[in-house]
Formats: C-alpha cells, sequence, structure tokens
C-alpha cells in the first residue's frame, strides 16, 4: 500500500468517526428535545387572549396588589420575531378588560435596540418602591437593566445597566436587592456560531448560575446543559433553576455568602423556561415548551405546543409535579412563563401570544 492509499485510509477513518460522533449528537440533541413527543390537548375554561401582545410575551411576573409586568418582542436567534424594538406593558389583573397597557420608558435609554428577556421584581422594604430588572440583548450582546416603576405615570425610569463578562449569556434573573441578583447563563460561548451549532452538537453541561453584587461577582453553580429560569422561595432560602434541556427543575441552597448548594433536582418532562413562585404556597409554576424540535424547525401547519406545569411541595421526598394545562400550539405556541393571581392563571410564549385562563383548583 503506498502512502496516497494509507493517507485516503486515514482519511477515511477520521470521516467516519466524525460522522458517528455527529450522528449520536444528533441524536442526543433530539432526545434533548422531546423530538417524538405527543401532546394531548388539556385546556382551562374561559382561556382568552390578552390585547396588544402581538409579538410575544417571554416572560410575565406578578407583584403588588394583582399588577403584572410583561416583556414582549423579543428577538431570539431561529424563532420568529418582528423588527419593533422589544416593549415593558403593565396588567392589572383586577381589570375586567384584561388589556395590558404598554408603559413609557425614560428618554435615557435606549429604546431602538431593546431586547427584553427575563424579568424580575424587587419591591423595597416600605413597599412604595418597585424596581423592575430586565435582561437585555441589544445587538445580541448580554446586559441586565435596571427600572424604577412610576405607577401613577405608567413609566419606567431607567437607572443603571449592569455588564460585566461573567454576565456574558444572561436568559433570566431572580433579583434580591436593588444591586444584587442570581443570573443564568444560557450558553457557554459567546461567539453567535459556537452558540447556535457547535454547543448543541457537543451537548455538554457548562452553563452557570453567577451572583452579582457591588462586594462580588461570581460562578456560584454550574453543570447546567442550558441554565433558564431562575427564582427565590418566598422565605429566601434556596433557588430555583430550571435546565430547559435537562427537563429538570433545581433546588439550591443558598449559604450566608449567597453561595449556593446542590439540595435535589425534580424532573418536570418537558423543556421548562421560566419559573414564577407563589408567594404564600410555594408552588412553582413553569411555561414549557413541550416539543422543542418543532420549535427549532418552525412550521405554521405544525407548530410547537404548550404545557404549564405545576410542582408543589417541592422540598419534600415527594413533590407533586402536575401538567396544569397543555395546547398543541394551535391555541398558543411554545409557552414560556405561567403564572396565578386571584384564581386567574397566565400563559406568556417567546413569540405567539399570551392567554389568561380560570384556574381549577
Amino acid at each position: 500500500m503506498n502512502f496516497n492509499m494509507r493517507k485516503l485510509g486515514i482519511v477515511s477513518l477520521v470521516t467516519a468517526l466524525l460522522s458517528v460522533l455527529l450522528g449520536e449528537r444528533i441524536v442526543n440533541l433530539r432526545k434533548m428535545s422531546l423530538a417524538s413527543r405527543q401532546l394531548v390537548n388539556n385546556h382551562l375554561p374561559n382561556c382568552i387572549p390578552l390585547k396588544n401582545l402581538n409579538d410575544g410575551s417571554e416572560d410575565i411576573t406578578v407583584f403588588g396588589d394583582g399588577l403584572a409586568f410583561i416583556s414582549t418582542g423579543l428577538k431570539y436567534p431561529g424563532m420568529p420575531s418582528s423588527d419593533a424594538p422589544g416593549k415593558i406593558f403593565l396588567l392589572s389583573l383586577k381589570d375586567s378588560q384584561m388589556e395590558p397597557v404598554e408603559l413609557l420608558i425614560s428618554k435615557n435609554f435606549d429604546l431602538e435596540t431593546f431586547n427584553p428577556h427575563g424579568i424580575s421584581v424587587y419591591t423595597d422594604t416600605t413597599g412604595r418602591t418597585v424596581y423592575l430588572f430586565v435582561v437585555n440583548h441589544p445587538q445580541q450582546k448580554s446586559q441586565v437593566e435596571l427600572f424604577k416603576f412610576v405607577e401613577e405615570k405608567r413609566s419606567l425610569i431607567h437607572l443603571k445597566t449592569f455588564k460585566h463578562e461573567l454576565l456574558h449569556s444572561v436568559n433570566d434573573i431572580v433579583a434580591l436587592g436593588v444591586d444584587r441578583f442570581y443570573a443564568t447563563n444560557d450558553h457557554y460561548f459567546s461567539h453567535e456560531l459556537l452558540k447556535t451549532i457547535v454547543e448543541p452538537l457537543l451537548g455538554q453541561p457548562w452553563t452557570n448560575v453567577v451572583y452579582y453584587s457591588p462586594e462580588t461577582i461570581k460562578v456560584v453553580s454550574e453543570g447546567y446543559y442550558f441554565a433558564n429560569g431562575i427564582n427565590v422561595s418566598p422565605d429566601k432560602r434556596h433557588i430555583y433553576v430550571a435546565d430547559i434541556m435537562d427537563h429538570n427543575v433545581h433546588v439550591l441552597e443558598r449559604k450566608e455568602d449567597n453561595a449556593l448548594v446542590s439540595v435535589k433536582s425534580v424532573t418536570v418532562g418537558s423543556l421548562c423556561d421560566n419559573i414564577e413562585v407563589d408567594p404564600k404556597t410555594g408552588d412553582l409554576w413553569l411555561g414549557c415548551d413541550p416539543n422543542g424540535w418543532k420549535s427549532l424547525l418552525f412550521d405554521p401547519k405544525d407548530p410547537p405546543g404548550s404545557e404549564v406545569i405545576r410542582i408543589q411541595n417541592i422540598h419534600s421526598e415527594e413533590p407533586l409535579v402536575t401538567q396544569v394545562y397543555a395546547d398543541d400550539g394551535h391555541v398558543i405556541m411554545g409557552s414560556s412563563v405561567a403564572t396565578t393571581y386571584g384564581g386567574k392563571l397566565l400563559i406568556g410564549s417567546v413569540f405567539h401570544k399570551a392567554l389568561c385562563c380560570d384556574l381549577e383548583m
């Protein structure tokens, strides 16, 4: 056998090995995205679409006496989106019309590049001042914005932008003060090609949770395939993190130095996005995409479905995981958040609409 034949043989062997590796990664990606799962509709009564939300409702959080912030207009690679800048809406759940109102944002903020993702509310100790934290991706960069809410003027005053090399790919945040929060990074690489192509094929648990404060900024938990939604227990002792690609919600204990220690994980059987926590019961509410492959290969004739999952008694030995709502995508596509107030269930989506349903308890 001459040199050229041996070289051709080596190239063929390497090509075959790479093909096997690539094929294995694609199979793993399909498993992680629940490609073959079939969804059966499980609807709730009196579901109505919320008005004015034409560009998605990626995150929703309830605060105060029945008020809710809603982020819209997220532009995420691979997902349908409009060219309009992102916006924040305010909804009063006591309003019989259920009509969200767009909030005015102060002129010292760049509205044209606003690309809001996860949101979190912090209310000061007096209970009178409300701050809104918003993950923002202008030109696909990663930063966190801090706003002060002025209810009587239905407006947001921009106070500060948080940037740091450890906040390189923020997906969601939970605020613990005016200048401190936990944040999830949903990617390991910062380069767009590496994030969108190489990472899914490698399929490695590289993403993390970061703690940010004026005194310290540090990684406090890692080893997630795709760290996504994050929230805190009512007593502030535990942090909850959704690993969307591993179909789990992780329970983490907070330490005095704000480090996080893993307690356990709870399997949810779906690709769950944001986490909302009932302040009275401690129940977790999750907006989920039951078949991520359909979202990746979006076809309006065969749309991605939506699912709402509730976790009760998450700190017990046997947490109760319940599917509260499911739709095959013909009512709402790709839900990303679910939250409750006064017998109502709000369901948001990445790029579609938002629903308000009567909650059967």
